[in-house]
């Protein structure tokens, strides 16, 4: 035995007495009530006033015990929480059941009865023994129900969750390595003090949810006190347990660990930027990529490629896959990139009409040409609503625009509503540039020329970063964002997703300025403006996401252009650099 599980088991037993003593003193009401009623029968307390004293002790041991059992039930039969996870049955993963078979045999430890997935770079083990998960038994790959597996017996061992992107980005050697000491706590696991222990504060901590519900907010109160309680122990105990597994397992593999762990440290980089830059823009407009663990080899490979760091990294990738371990790897990366999105987007649990998958392949052209063509309408329908007209600055100190031809507008765009001042619809599109325009002589040309990039440009150089104009701008794309999201609704990040908790669990980004969103969208639309005039198109970077292309290479000097017009209001580097790559501002630009 190791020498840290008497540790460990030490730090049970007083998890444990935290528990006895708290039976106990729901017991003392009782215990007394009996003394007093056996004294009263021998006459040993007779006269006053001793039956009274009686009768008001035996009340309150009753309602006492009323209490600790509800409150125990609860603890007893609470749900403690449950990461969501992909459940991998042995018959969609025999390879690598049985690499974790031979872990543990090598190890001396149980098996884990059950291996899962999760979408993001950890691995732990899992205790789902509890009679509420035997209740919700999981799904299987492919959505159709399946068996209760092991997993769901009672005192099974835990169930082994692994990141999935380790298992697309790290050879079959360095999982192994990674997986050891994971897998050997299930040896501290079994014991009988330590399990006893992590059961009660599982149903601690779920009575302090189960607390939260209407009409239920008396029994967080003695959960949380006997959490306090015990917090120190139970803390101590896992560590006791870490490192019994740790010591465990340093006859397996060790060497190779050291280097292996480079790689969990790499993969976590390499995850966090393709979350953030590359799914997130596509989450948000209800789409989701169906590859996220493919994708996380090519963004981690980019990043070997920029940083030296990782140099040599990527010789490594002529080795096995350890996703050559999975039977179906493209179903599986499926399902954990959909569970992604839920996790820290909090879009819906199935795909839908409104929630669909995209491959890389097609990135380019439905996410980030859509994103950029979508913020821009935004853009020119926020300048419509602040009645800036189209085609030409605000003010007349600032440069007036080439006359440019008419374009109409589809009567469903935000500019052919009444009010609108100017048109923000596709152009070509059959339609009136605004009702009155329908019956009202037709002002300067350039004044209804269409959603320009001269507009934009025009209306920020009268008002400047620091003036009025950019801040009542930026204001108006705020609330029109918010309420996007809110109509939008579990897809968009907010609500709950059906049947589980509040989500995203673990939102990716906090909530972005006013400033921030005002120039993405004058980025969004100096894009469209050089796709549609320069010959430039959308690309996808595995690190930064959405970028635009000009020949075949990426310009990342373009956001600097754009926050010295944001911020300052001096049009100058982004108008050079506009007339370098020869985008036509006055063209009208499509939005659809």
């Amino acid at each position: 035995m190791e020498a840290n599980v008497p540790s460990a088991r030490s730090r049970a037993l007083a998890v444990l007495r935290v528990r006895s003593r708290a039976s106990a003193v729901g017991l003392l009401p009782a215990a007394l009530a009996v003394v007093l009623v056996a004294a009263r029968a021998t006459g040993r307390l007779a006269g006053d006033p001793w039956p009274t004293v009686t009768l008001v002790v035996c009340v309150v041991a009753v309602l006492v015990l009323l209490v600790g059992g509800a409150f125990a039930a609860v603890v007893l039969r609470a749900s403690p929480a449950v990461t969501p996870t992909v459940p991998l049955s042995e018959a969609a993963a025999p390879d690598l059941y049985r690499l974790v078979r031979d872990l543990a045999d090598r190890m001396d430890v149980p098996p884990p009865s059950a291996i899962a997935l999760t979408p993001d770079c950890d691995s732990w083990l899992e205790d789902r023994s509890h009679a509420a998960h035997r209740r919700g038994a999981a799904r299987v790959l492919g959505g159709a129900p399946g068996p209760v597996g092991p997993e769901s017996e009672p005192g099974a061992a835990p169930v082994l969750v692994i990141g999935s992107p380790f298992l697309w980005w790290m050879r079959v050697a360095e999982l192994r390595a990674v997986l050891a000491p994971v897998v050997a706590g299930t040896g501290p696991s079994a014991h009988p003090d330590i399990a006893d222990a992590r059961g009660f504060v599982r149903g601690l901590d779920a009575a302090v949810d189960v607390g939260g519900r209407r009409g239920l907010g008396w029994i967080a109160a003695p959960a949380r006190l006997l959490l306090r309680l015990c917090r120190t122990d139970a803390a101590e105990m896992e560590r006791g347990v870490a490192a019994a597994a740790s010591e465990r397992a340093q006859g397996v593999d060790y060497g190779l660990r050291i280097v292996a762990q480079e790689q969990v440290g790499l993969a976590y980089a390499g995850w966090d930027r393709l979350l953030t830059r590359v799914a997130l823009p596509a989450w948000r407009m209800g789409r989701w990529p169906a590859h996220l663990d493919a994708g996380v080899v090519s963004a981690l490979t980019e990043l070997s490629r920029r940083d030296r760091l990782a140099e040599g990294f990527t010789s490594r990738l002529g080795e096995r896959p350890a996703c050559d371990l999975l039977e179906q790897p493209g179903l599986i990366d499926e399902a954990t990139s959909l569970l992604a999105a839920r996790l820290f987007h909090g879009g819906p649990a199935e795909a839908g009409p409104d929630w669909s998958p995209v491959d890389w392949a097609a990135y380019p052209e439905e996410v980030v040409d859509r994103k950029w063509r979508t913020e821009a309408a935004r853009l020119h329908a926020a300048l419509d609503a602040l009645a800036v007209p189209a085609g030409r600055p605000a003010s007349p100190s600032a440069p007036a625009s080439p006359a440019a031809p008419a374009a109409p507008v589809s009567p469903a765009s935000p500019a052919a509503r009444p009010g609108s001042q100017g048109p923000s619809g596709a152009a070509g599109a059959a339609g009136p540039a605004t009702l009155a325009a329908a019956d009202s002589p037709s002002p300067t040309a350039d004044a209804f020329a269409g959603p320009t990039l001269e507009r934009v440009l025009g209306y920020l150089t009268d008002g400047g970063g620091e003036g009025a104009a950019g801040e009542a701008l930026a204001g108006r794309i705020t609330g029109e964002l918010a309420r996007e999201e809110r109509a939008a609704g579990p897809a968009a990040g907010g609500g709950k997703a059906r049947g589980a908790d509040t989500l995203p669990l673990f939102p990716l980004q906090p909530p972005r300025s006013g400033r921030d969103l005002l120039a993405d969208h004058v980025t969004a639309m100096v894009c469209c403006a050089a796709v549609d005039s320069a010959g430039a198109t959308p690309g996808l970077d595995w690190l930064d996401g959405p970028v635009l292309l000009v020949g075949g290479d990426r310009r990342s000097d373009l956001a600097p252009r754009v926050l010295c017009l944001v911020e300052d209001g001096n049009p100058e580097p982004l108008r050079d650099w506009l007339s370098a790559l020869g985008v036509r501002t006055e063209k009208p630009v499509r939005l659809v």
